[in-house]
């Protein structure tokens, strides 16, 4: 294993960092896109550059990660590409998260667009869509593990939070052969064990 880090808002960063894996291992196979950051606040109260600094992480990021992994791939043979969107935005809407929102919403519409463009040459793109899950970015400013449990128990499918071990399963899922005949698809996950809807 390796730790690689680049600036997902800045191109030459990471055309850098896909060309430093292609270099070490020959070609890119499989990406997982995860970057994302969360500022809040009513849309016309949120500072401007709370909002740019979302798009540019959560959204540019995406773009700018494909713009570069997908040529790599193409010249590999092939691919997969799993992007992080998020329930927040193409499926639900939640007062003060509207930059969160735009920039998730457009991770899935991105997606779908390359993904069309794209199968054709052996790159299969596809975008994740968790909901609530045991993660830090879940919890309020103090709030704690069990309060946030509390609180999302009404508002999930399944009356709890998702755990890491089944958003890893359902993108290594996305991310494998048995997931081949799904392209452009968002999968959005049901906190049940192993339900996905695509």
């Amino acid at each position: 294993a390796a730790a690689l880090t680049a600036d997902v808002s800045d191109s030459a960063s990471v055309a850098a960092l896909v060309g430093e894996i292609v270099g070490r291992y020959g070609r890119l196979d499989v990406a997982i896109n995860n970057a994302g950051v969360l500022a809040t606040g009513k849309v016309a109260d949120q500072p401007e550059e709370d909002f740019a600094r979302v798009i540019d992480i959560n959204l540019t990021g995406v773009f700018l990660a494909m713009k570069h992994e997908i040529p790599a791939m193409v010249a590999g043979g092939g691919g997969v590409i799993v992007n992080f969107s998020s329930q927040i935005g193409a499926h639900k809407r939640l007062p003060g998260f509207g930059a969160y929102a735009a920039s998730k919403a457009g991770v899935t519409a991105l997606t779908r667009t390359a993904a069309l463009e794209y199968i054709g040459q052996g790159v299969r793109i596809n975008t994740f869509s968790p909901g609530s899950h045991d993660t830090s970015m879940s919890l309020r400013p103090g709030e704690t593990e069990a309060d946030r449990a509390e609180r999302l128990k009404g508002q999930v499918p399944a009356g709890r939070v998702g755990s890491l071990d089944e958003a890893t399963g359902t993108v290594l899922w996305l991310a494998s052969d048995d997931a081949g005949y799904v392209v452009g698809a968002d999968g959005v996950e049901g906190v049940h064990r192993r339900q996905r809807v695509l």
